[in-house]
């Protein structure tokens, strides 16, 4: 279930720019704003994940929707899925836990743990130590590069590099890794700002024959 930690959702090569250098703060800073700009967005993402343990790699692609208040939708090509309908949050898994549902109540606790963009630009000063890492091009545009490292435990992920674009300041990339060693590397390949959605894109209809759990707290991905 660590998928849907982060996502959503950069295969393509940083390369090094000859960019005004911006200050950490100030970079992190903008894209909180340019986030909370956004009534809602739609990205596509292409994950790829290597577990150094197995020395296993694997790599998926999907879609994630988001429209203020709290409606969320993120859909792996593996049938893997994550939706937010108002009030509840839907977590199917087929690849890894096939016939089962998890369904528990949508809260600003757990919104971070599903949403990536929630899980970086929420509060991030507090939460985190920011500190430049140079600047790039991701997928031929300018970007800046920031690290955070948690300032406490986090089930998350133990450092995170995030790059932000420098034109809209939204999310382009972004690696992590956890305690495990489990590093994931996501390229944003596509981004919509405030794109038209339909409530009807975030509803989740049980899967025919599936089992529905019920969880009161947390998502521990």
């Amino acid at each position: 279930m660590r998928k849907l930690t982060y996502l959503a959702a950069i295969a393509f090569a940083a390369v090094p720019l000859a960019a005004p250098a911006q200050n950490a703060d100030a970079v992190i800073d903008r894209a909180v704003a340019a986030y909370a700009r956004l009534n809602s967005m739609r990205a596509e993402f292409r994950q790829t994940l290597t577990n150094p343990l197995t020395g296993s790699t694997q790599t998926t692609n999907g879609v994630i929707l988001r429209k203020k208040p709290n409606l969320l939708s993120i859909n792996f090509d593996s049938g893997d899925r994550v939706a937010a309908d108002g009030s509840t949050l839907w977590v199917y898994l087929p690849s890894s836990v096939p016939g089962q549902v998890v369904r528990m109540p949508y809260t600003g606790g757990n919104a971070s743990s599903v949403d990536p963009a929630e899980q970086f630009l929420n509060s991030p000063r507090t939460r985190f130590t920011v500190t430049s890492s140079g600047t790039a091009t991701v997928g031929g545009r300018a970007t800046h590069s920031v690290t955070l490292v948690p300032r406490r435990a986090n089930a998350n992920f133990t450092s995170a590099n995030v790059w932000i674009d420098d034109k809209d300041s939204s999310i382009r990339q972004f690696d992590v890794e956890t305690a495990s060693g489990l590093q994931r590397h996501v390229v944003i390949t596509s981004f919509t700002a405030n794109p038209v959605l339909s409530t009807s894109s975030f509803r989740f209809p049980i899967p025919k024959g599936a089992k529905v759990v019920d969880q009161a707290t947390g998502m521990g991905f």
